[in-house]
């Protein structure tokens, strides 16, 4: 015992002292892996989660008692008969209905016991109860089922068919009808079979069970199909895929086969999209109809961007208007089953409609319209319906960032009256209503911008109530009585691991897993100094500062952008970029120091941050980097010609804004997969900052680097890998060569031939970050 522990004190000796990029970007695993995917047994009886203690090649399914002792691996059988996480619980939540490997299982939660419904070799997926719960739905081929659990019935009650209605088999041409004409005059024969073939015919249609009406698609694509609580109306979206539009290819070199193949990959902005239509099929009346948005406030409004006279709408009769395009999510039933909403989304995403469905009528009125000249998103908001559901009361429940902030609101479906239940200058998230209907649960950032707290508050508003203290951020997941909480913590130099506490304001979590490895605990990793500084507009921005042990006067600097824009990093939790993390340590402890900022575009903040960047990506995002260069010449004793600038993806973007447009700022730059020119990104991310390149050719110009390069002073670096099907790798060469014909020599790039979007390999890690390192320190030096 005494010998072990001899070693490991030399160990961790010999490794607390200097760290390098080589041992920075090993396999991850040489960490620790953090418990991940955590959730509940459907008893409660067990906290399940994935875990590698002991760095196998694979993460492996780990179990744990609610006391937090007996930490288990799982079993293989043990593994292979849990229901999956996802699936559909009757209200008072005792069974559960699930889809695993394609096929529909009956959870009995009290005993346990499964039933499998089907058991074939066609997918069935998306498995609810119905209404009166004594029906299991599920979908097959895009076709509605219902299994009666009581008598194994099976009902088909959609019948959607793929391609064109057959033509009618009638004859129509006349000589041809003449001709029959006259063979049923002519001969009795002939008229008695036929009169014979058409009554055998119509006794057919009599005896014929009922089926659902056949609904032809065309090349259309039917999906969100749901079953109305009385059964009588199916509500389904058909989505056409655009015929024209253009898929850029990539090409992979290093492959199995030595051959060159072809990645199909995505759309540029601006291409041809997908488009949506709502319908209804009444089965009472076997008929199908399209629900539109005709006469809801907005739906004929064009976007702030495009001035209100148009050609195009010159001639039409009255003034009349185009309807915009929309796509329409739901219905979203109330729990008696009485009422219903939708909520309709702009194709150019800058409003937000919730509206009640008469479903009889076809129809739908307006609860509630959120509207920006930028683009609807934030926390709760997200895509489809995004966070919403129904309280006892008939009123719905719903997120919105009308105020600023996304917060939790709720409307009448019957008076129209709105109420917000929470308001500030945060962000609510992962609203979550407790099953008796009395309490909100939910994470926000009430304490700082950069922590993450669970919270409860009385449905109807009013004090909320903080459960999690921990400094840093707490991912909760509540067990299935809601009595306790499974935990993953992290702080900004501790990753995540696994806490159980019970549901109570001032309990004391418990740690469960200790995942960290002794030689990444060796180290003395920084606590980064979260901060905020006034932008040249006033604005507060967020940032972390790394700072060197003996800092030297006029010493030098390296400014980090994450990637992502819509993302926050500059917080107190375990960053996703534990990567770069390790990397400022490392540039910390040779003399740099490091700020990494969450500038205008990150998540966290609010509306006007999110939004900060619209039209003008290269704006308000850069001069917050160039706010945050005289900060660390101001406050931090930088050198401000010895200033460096590095990112990825977005990060890559902003770092060649910096060096083309800003460059007696930044000495250095290292960019890293980087969008050069967003004409050639994709339509989901784009359109929503820059509207599209032929209808707002000015915000594509002023946002994309390729147009300043010829601005390039100091040192650049650029990297990329070559099979990158989210920033094409076309996007670094075009540049390249741009940079080729102005003549510019101090660049250079640096390319992977194996490697996507993000990085795999550890060697690829290793040469970037050797070369980023390389680049800074012969450039920010002194020499």
């Amino acid at each position: 015992m005494f010998s072990w522990l001899l070693l490991l004190t030399v160990f961790v000796q010999a490794q607390t002292p200097g760290l390098t990029v080589e041992k920075i970007m090993r396999d991850p695993k040489w960490i620790g892996t953090s418990p991940s995917n955590v959730f509940w047994s459907e008893d409660g009886k067990k906290v399940y989660f994935n875990w590698n203690p002991d760095a196998t090649k694979f993460d492996s399914l780990y179990s744990v008692s609610t006391s937090g002792k007996d930490i288990k691996k799982v079993a293989a059988s043990e593994r292979r008969n849990l229901p999956s996480m996802a699936g559909s619980y009757n209200k008072a939540r005792t069974k559960k209905v699930y889809e695993k490997n394609g096929d529909i299982f009956l959870l009995d939660i009290k005993s346990g016991k499964t039933q499998k419904l089907t058991n074939t070799v066609e997918r069935e997926s998306s498995p609810s109860f119905s209404f009166d719960e004594k029906k299991v739905l599920y979908l097959r081929d895009s076709n509605l089922y219902a299994f009666n659990t009581a008598t194994s019935q099976l009902n088909q009650l959609t019948d959607f068919r793929k391609g064109r209605k057959p033509a009618a088999t009638d004859d129509k041409d006349p000589q041809r009808a003449w001709l029959k004409k006259q063979q049923l005059g002519l001969f009795d024969v002939i008229k008695e079979r036929e009169a014979a073939k058409e009554a055998t015919k119509k006794q057919q249609e009599i005896d014929a069970p009922a089926r659902p009406a056949e609904i032809y698609l065309d090349d259309k694509i039917v999906s969100n199909v749901t079953l109305s609580p009385d059964e009588r109306y199916i509500s389904y979206q058909l989505i056409s895929r655009p015929k024209n539009a253009k898929i850029t290819i990539v090409p992979d070199f290093v492959t199995a086969s030595g051959y060159t193949e072809d990645l199909n990959t995505r759309t540029k902005v601006g291409d041809a999209q997908t488009t949506s239509e709502f319908f209804l099929y009444d089965a009472r009346r076997d008929t199908a109809y399209q629900v539109t948005m005709k006469g809801i406030a907005g739906i004929t409004d064009k976007p702030h961007y495009i001035k209100s006279t148009d050609a195009k709408q010159a001639g039409k009769p009255n003034g009349a208007a185009d309807l915009r395009a929309t796509s329409m999510f739901g219905p979203v039933w109330s729990e008696d089953g009485k009422h219903a909403v939708v909520v309709a989304r702009a194709a150019d995403n800058k409003d937000r409609w919730i509206m009640k469905l008469d479903p009889a009528a076809g129809t739908v009125s307006l609860l509630d319209r959120q509207h920006d000249d930028a683009w609807i998103a934030g926390p709760g908001i997200g895509y489809g319906t995004g966070e919403m559901g129904w309280l006892p009361d008939n009123k719905v429940w719903f997120q919105s960032e009308e105020s600023g902030y996304s917060h939790l609101y709720t409307v009448d479906v019957n008076s129209g009256a709105k109420k917000a239940l929470t308001s500030g200058k945060y962000e609510v998230s992962d609203v979550y209503l407790s099953k008796d209907k009395k309490n909100w649960y939910f994470t926000a950032n009430k304490v700082h911008p950069g922590e993450k707290h669970f919270y409860r508050m009385p449905v109807r508003g009013g004090e909320m109530v903080q459960l999690t203290t921990m400094p840093g951020a707490s991912e909760v997941t509540m067990s299935p009585d809601e009595k306790k909480l499974a935990i993953r913590y992290s702080y900004s130099n501790k990753p995540w691991e696994l806490y159980l506490m019970d549901n109570q304001k001032g309990a004391k979590p418990k740690q469960v897993t200790n995942s960290l490895t002794p030689e990444f605990k060796s180290y003395k990793w920084r606590e980064p100094e979260v901060i905020s500084y006034k932008a040249q507009d006033g604005v507060d921005v967020y940032a972390r500062v790394y700072r060197p042990a003996n800092a030297v006067q006029n010493g030098p600097a390296v400014i980090f952008v994450h990637g992502a824009g819509y993302l926050q990093n500059a917080h107190k939790w375990w960053s996703s970029y534990f990567r770069e993390y390790m990397f400022h340590n490392l540039l910390a402890e040779q003399g740099y120091t490091v700020l990494d900022i969450d500038y205008r575009g990150s998540a966290g903040y609010g509306r006007d941050v999110r939004t900060g960047i619209y039209q003008f990506m290269g704006g308000k995002d850069l001069s917050d980097h160039v706010d945050g260069a005289k900060l660390l010449a101001d406050k931090y004793n930088v050198d401000p010609k010895r200033i460096g600038i590095y990112g990825g993806s977005y990060g890559g973007f902003i770092t060649l804004m910096a060096m083309f447009t800003e460059p007696d700022v930044f000495a250095a730059g290292a960019a890293l997969r980087s969008v050069t020119d967003w004409a050639h990104y994709n339509h989901g991310y784009t359109s929503n900052i820059l509207n599209t390149p032929y209808t707002d050719s000015t915000a594509y110009a002023k946002s994309s680097p390729i147009y300043y390069a010829d601005g390039l002073k100091g040192a650049l670096l650029m990297c990329h890998g070559m099979i990158d099907t989210n920033v094409h790798f076309q996007d670094i060469v075009r540049l390249s060569q741009r940079l080729i014909e102005l003549g510019k020599d101090n660049w250079e790039l640096a390319v992977y031939p194996v490697e996507d979007h993000g990085f795999v390999e550890p060697s690829s890690w290793t040469d970037e970050y050797k070369r980023i390192y390389k680049l800074f320190e012969e450039n920010l030096k002194k020499k």
